[in-house]
């Protein structure tokens, strides 16, 4: 596929708030620090100082209960407008309003601070289930959840200093995966908002784990070039329940079966999609042709 157009965009996702539901988009700029406003804000846990993170669900699954997003599209070069998050119950704030931290924090259960910019060094805690494989990154801590390890993971390995990304700021699937995830576990509903990422690349005329090969390769897509990392190792994020979708343990398990593949220095995991930073900076827009080299 070297320098052929692949695919098309059909899909773009932005999350103003790490770990609470974000917005589907028609287009968004892009940087080095990913989509325009994506992760924007962050919650921060007052009593560690670690970033909140569903990926440790007893703690924090609690966030795909809430939805985020800009009282109006943000634009580069200008002061990063207003977020509306909306409670699950219905009533919302705006970033910036008095006492949006304060209300945050009652509602979660657990004291939180929201905040603009990671903690320099920061991290989060993350829960290890014993179906992602034996061998860890980050520190083991003494508490478990459901019988699973939980680690302490430094935030934002190949993301800019502040941001709030796990590990990259862009992160892109395929809808062939998700397909393919689906003949294999037809059990189990493979949507791509389970998997957050930013952009959802259908390739035609292929099947399977297409993106797996990615790795090293320069993705282009519009005006947009990407510099592909590792294939993403998945967690117990997939997992929890959102919207209409119900919580399903079975979802990790089946890519645990199914595409377990080596992700860079971390072993062999089970994988959907891949991780990329921005090589060169534009605008990307649902239909987008996209090209692999």
């Amino acid at each position: 596929m070297s320098g052929e157009g692949v695919g098309t965009v059909v899909s773009l996702w932005r999350y103003p708030v790490k770990s609470m539901m974000g917005e589907d988009l028609n287009a968004c700029e892009v940087t080095e620090r990913g989509f325009c406003g994506d992760r924007a804000y962050g919650l921060v846990d007052q009593e560690t100082g670690k970033l909140a993170s569903a990926k440790h669900p007893r703690k924090w699954g609690r966030l795909f209960d809430f939805r985020a997003d800009f009282v109006e599209p943000p634009r580069l070069g200008v002061p990063t407008p207003p977020v509306r998050i909306t409670f699950p119950g219905g009533g919302s704030v705006t970033t910036g309003g008095p006492g949006v931290s304060r209300l945050l924090s009652e509602a979660l259960g657990r004291p939180v601070t929201l905040m603009s910019s990671a903690p320099a060094e920061s991290s989060f805690e993350e829960v290890w289930p014993e179906v992602k494989g034996g061998r860890l990154y980050g520190t083991v801590l003494p508490e478990r959840e459901e019988g699973d390890r939980v680690t302490d993971v430094p935030a934002a390995f190949r993301a800019p200093a502040g941001t709030f990304f796990d590990f990259c700021a862009i992160h892109l699937v395929t809808t062939n995966t998700l397909d393919r995830l689906r003949e294999l576990a037809p059990a189990h509903r493979f949507e791509a908002r389970r998997f957050r990422p930013n952009l959802v690349v259908e390739v035609p005329d292929h099947r399977g784990f297409i993106e797996n090969d990615w790795s090293r390769r320069v993705v282009t897509v519009g005006e947009v070039r990407l510099k592909v990392i590792i294939p993403t190792a998945r967690c117990v994020m997939t997992t929890l329940g959102q919207g209409d979708l119900p919580r399903d343990p079975g979802v990790l398990r089946a890519m645990a079966e199914h595409n377990r593949i080596r992700a860079g220095g971390l072993g062999e995991l089970p994988c959907a999609g891949v991780y990329a930073f921005v090589m060169t900076p534009g605008t990307v827009r649902r239909g987008d042709p996209v090209r692999v080299e």
